[in-house]
C-alpha cells in the first residue's frame, strides 16, 4: 500500500508538471488542444492523490507500524477516530493533505466556469504551479511514505517494523482537533483561487469586475472555513489547554488571524471596485497579501523558526517555503508593475463622509492590525537574530496596541451602512447617526452606573449597541417597504429582504455575528481565578460558586491511566453539577495530559484545572476561573458562519444586477454633473 501511495504522488506530480509546462506553452503559442490536455492533466491529479491519501489512510488504520510516520503518530490502542485524523497531525501527512486540498480546489475550478474563455485557462496554470511546489515535497522532502529502517551487523540497512508505534501527541486527541486542521486548511489552500484569478487577470490586462464575480464565493468559501478554522482552534485552546482562555497571541494563532484580516479587507474593497470602480490596486494586493501571508503561516508552521504549542520540530523544510515566498512575491511585483496602467481607478474619492471612504479606511485599520499582529510575531526572531538576545512578545503587547484597532473596527462597522455613497450631508448625518449614538452612549452610561470601570469594556459595549441598532434598522427600513407594498408579516418580510440580497444582508447577519463576538470578548475584563489546595471535604469558593472536592480516583483504559477528582459545585443553595477533572498519562507516547472541566453558562462560565499535585503533602492543586460572556463568543462565530451561508445563497437577484446598478450609477453621476 505504501507503494501504491508512493507511486500516486509522482503520477500526480508527474500530471501538475505537465498541466504547469503545457499551459503556459498553450497560453504563448495560442494552442488550444495544447490547453486542452493541460487542463485533462490538471483534473486529474485530484484523483490520483485521492489513491495516495486512501493508501496513507490505510495504513494507519491497520497498523502498518514498517511506515515511520504511522509509528511516530499512531499506536494500536489509539481510537479509530484519532487514527483517522492522526493522517494531518504531523509534517509530512499534513503537507500531503495541504496538496490534496488543493487538488480539490483546482479540480472544481477547471471543471466549473466554463464560460471564462480566457481567464480560466491561465488561473489553471498558476494553481498547477503552487501544486506542483507542493508535491515536489511530498515526492521527494518529506514523504509519508517512508519505510522505518536499521542498521544491520554487517553495516546494510533492512526494513524495521516496532511492536507498537509512539502514539498521537495528547492535545491532539480531542473531538474538535478532527476538524480544526482541515477546516483551517480549507480556508488556508481556498485563498490561492482568488490569487490565481487575480494575477491571470492582470497578466491578461483584465484586471476589472471579471476575476472579481468569478473569485467572490471562492473568497467566501475560503474566508468562511478560516473563520470556522479558527473559532475551532479558539475552543479547542479553551478546553484543553488549561490557561483558562481562549487566544494566547501564540504565533501559529496569530499567523491563521493575519490572512483573515487581509481576507476580510479584500471582501469589503472588492464592494468599491463593482460599485464604483474604485481601488483595484488595493484589490490586486490584498489578494496577493493574503495568499502570502497563507504560505508564510504554514512557514511559521513548520520551520521551527518561533515557540509554539501548535508548531512542528524544526525542520530544514522552512528554506523551501522562504523561496517559494520569495518566488511567488517576485512573480507578483513583476507582474504588478508589468501591468499596473490597467488598475487606474475610475472614480476619485470626492467626500470624507462617504462609503468610499469608509471602505478605505476600513482597509487601513485592518492592515494596520495585520501590521501589529505580523510585528509582534516576528521581532523575537529579529531581535535574536540582530543582538543574540531573545525577547518574548506576550498577550499584554498585542492587546494593548490591537484592542484599540478592534473598537475602531467596530465602530467602522456601525458607521458604514450610515453613509452614503460619494457623499453624506450634515443632515443625512444628523438623522441616521442620532438614535444609534444616543443608544450607544446610554449603554456606556448605564454600565458605568452598575460599577463596570473598565474603559474597553464600556467602549466595546457601547460600541456594540450602536452597531446593533444600525443592522436592525436596516433590516427594518428594508422590511417595512416589503410589508407596505405586500402586505406580509414581519417574518415574510424579512425572508424576502433577504433573498432579494443575500450579499447585503448575508453581510449585516455577518456583522452581528461579529457584534455578538465583542460582547464575549469583552467579558474577559471580569474574569477571576484562584488556585487552591484541596482534600476531601474541602470547598473553594470563587464568585457565586462553590467547589467541594468529593473524591480523588485512579483508573486506566487501553490509551491512558488517570487520577480524577470529583468536584461538587454549588451556587448558594442549589446544586449545579458535577465536574471530574483529571491529569492523564498516556502510555504509549508517555505524555501527560490535563483534562479541563466547563460548567458553561449564559451570564459566565466555571472553568475548572487539576492544576497537579502538591509533592510534599500529596494533595492535590485546583485552578478555578469565573469567565464571564464566554457563550456568547461561540454563538457569535455561529451567527458569522451563518451570515457567510447566507450570503454564499444566490437568492432571487441575478448576478447581472451588479454590473446594472454600476451602469444606473455612472447614470446618476452624470446627470449629477449636469445639474440635472
Amino acid at each position: 500500500m505504501d507503494s501504491l501511495g508512493s507511486f500516486a504522488v509522482l503520477l500526480a506530480l508527474t500530471a501538475c508538471a505537465y498541466a504547469f509546462l503545457a499551459g503556459i506553452i498553450a497560453h504563448l503559442k495560442k494552442h488550444p488542444i495544447l490547453a486542452a490536455t493541460a487542463r485533462r492533466a490538471g483534473v486529474a491529479i485530484f484523483p490520483t492523490l485521492s489513491v495516495a491519501m486512501a493508501c496513507l489512510w490505510g495504513l494507519f488504520l491497520s497498523d502498518e507500524f514498517s511506515i515511520a510516520y504511522v509509528a511516530n503518530h499512531s499506536n494500536r490502542d489509539l481510537p479509530f477516530l484519532y487514527k483517522f485524523a492522526a493522517l494531518w497531525s504531523g509534517q509530512e501527512g499534513s503537507l500531503l493533505f495541504w496538496s490534496w486540498i488543493l487538488s480539490g480546489y483546482m479540480f472544481f475550478v477547471l471543471m466549473a466556469h466554463r464560460e471564462e474563455r480566457e481567464l480560466r485557462p491561465l488561473a489553471g496554470v498558476i494553481l498547477a504551479g503552487v501544486q506542483l511546489f507542493f508535491l515536489i515535497l511530498n515526492a521527494f522532502v518529506v514523504s509519508p511514505f517512508r519505510v522505518l529502517a536499521e542498521v544491520a551487523p554487517d553495516g546494510t540497512l533492512r526494513p524495521f517494523v516496532p511492536a507498537d508505534g509512539r502514539g498521537l501527541n495528547p492535545l491532539l486527541q480531542y473531538p474538535e482537533m478532527v476538524l480544526h486542521p482541515p477546516t483551517l486548511y480549507l480556508g488556508y489552500v481556498g485563498f490561492s483561487v482568488p490569487f490565481a484569478f487575480a494575477l491571470a487577470a492582470l497578466i491578461l490586462r483584465s484586471p476589472g469586475e471579471r476575476w472579481i464575480h468569478v473569485t467572490r464565493r471562492w473568497t467566501m468559501i475560503a474566508w468562511g472555513f478560516l473563520t470556522l478554522g479558527i473559532l475551532m482552534g479558539a475552543h479547542w485552546a479553551y478546553a484543553v489547554l488549561g490557561w483558562g482562555g481562549y487566544w494566547g497571541w501564540d504565533p501559529v494563532e496569530n499567523a491563521s488571524f493575519m490572512p483573515w484580516l487581509t481576507g476580510t479587507a479584500f471582501l469589503h474593497s472588492v464592494m468599491m471596485q463593482e460599485r464604483r470602480g474604485m481601488l483595484k490596486v488595493w484589490n490586486v494586493w490584498l489578494v496577493f497579501i493574503t495568499f502570502l501571508l497563507c504560505i508564510f503561516g504554514t512557514f511559521l508552521t513548520r520551520s521551527g523558526v518561533v515557540s509554539s504549542v501548535h508548531a512542528f520540530a524544526q525542520s530544514p523544510i522552512g528554506h523551501w517555503f522562504v523561496g517559494f515566498l520569495l518566488l511567488v512575491f517576485a512573480v507578483c511585483l513583476l507582474v504588478f508593475f508589468r501591468r499596473r496602467g490597467y488598475l487606474r481607478s475610475e472614480h476619485r474619492l470626492e467626500a470624507v463622509l462617504s462609503r468610499e471612504a469608509s471602505f478605505l479606511f476600513n482597509n487601513l485599520v485592518l492592515l494596520a492590525a495585520c501590521f501589529a499582529v505580523l510585528w509582534g510575531t516576528l521581532f523575537p526572531v529579529i531581535s535574536e537574530a540582530v543582538t543574540g538576545n531573545k525577547v518574548s512578545v506576550g498577550p499584554p503587547f498585542f492587546n494593548r496596541v490591537n484592542i484599540p484597532i478592534f473598537l475602531l473596527l467596530l465602530l467602522l462597522t456601525g458607521m458604514g451602512p450610515l453613509l452614503a455613497w460619494r457623499r453624506t450631508s450634515w443632515e443625512s448625518l444628523k438623522r441616521n447617526f442620532t438614535y444609534p449614538t444616543l443608544i450607544g452612549a446610554g449603554t456606556s452610561a448605564l454600565l458605568f452606573a452598575f460599577g463596570v470601570r473598565d474603559p474597553y469594556a464600556l467602549m466595546a459595549f457601547g460600541l456594540s449597541a450602536f452597531v446593533t441598532v444600525t443592522i436592525v434598522s436596516e433590516f427594518y427600513r428594508g422590511a417595512r417597504v416589503i410589508r407596505s407594498q405586500t402586505g406580509r408579516t414581519w417574518g415574510q418580510a424579512l425572508r424576502e429582504l433577504v433573498l432579494r440580497n443575500t450579499r447585503r444582508y448575508g453581510g449585516y447577519i455577518v456583522h452581528f455575528g461579529i457584534v455578538v463576538m465583542a460582547i464575549g470578548i469583552a467579558g474577559s475584563a471580569f474574569d477571576k481565578e484562584r488556585e487552591m489546595e484541596m482534600t476531601v471535604g474541602s470547598t473553594l469558593e470563587l464568585g457565586r460558586y462553590a467547589v467541594t472536592l468529593k473524591d480523588r480516583t485512579r483508573g486506566e483504559t487501553p490509551n491512558y491511566i488517570y487520577e480524577r477528582l470529583v468536584l461538587e459545585v454549588r451556587r448558594g443553595d442549589e446544586r449545579l453539577t458535577t465536574l471530574t477533572p483529571e491529569r492523564r498519562l498516556y502510555t504509549a507516547s508517555e505524555q501527560p495530559l490535563t483534562k479541563v472541566t466547563i460548567h458553561s453558562g449564559w451570564r459566565e462560565d466555571l472553568y475548572i484545572y487539576f492544576a497537579g499535585v502538591n509533592s510534599e503533602t500529596g494533595l492535590p492543586i485546583i485552578h478555578a476561573y469565573v469567565n464571564p460572556l464566554v457563550r456568547w463568543l461561540w454563538i457569535g462565530g455561529g451567527i458569522v458562519l451563518l451570515g457567510t451561508l447566507v450570503a454564499l445563497y444566490p437568492g432571487r437577484r441575478p448576478m447581472k444586477v451588479a454590473v446594472s446598478e454600476r451602469a444606473r450609477a455612472r447614470e446618476r453621476e452624470v446627470a449629477y454633473a449636469k445639474g440635472d
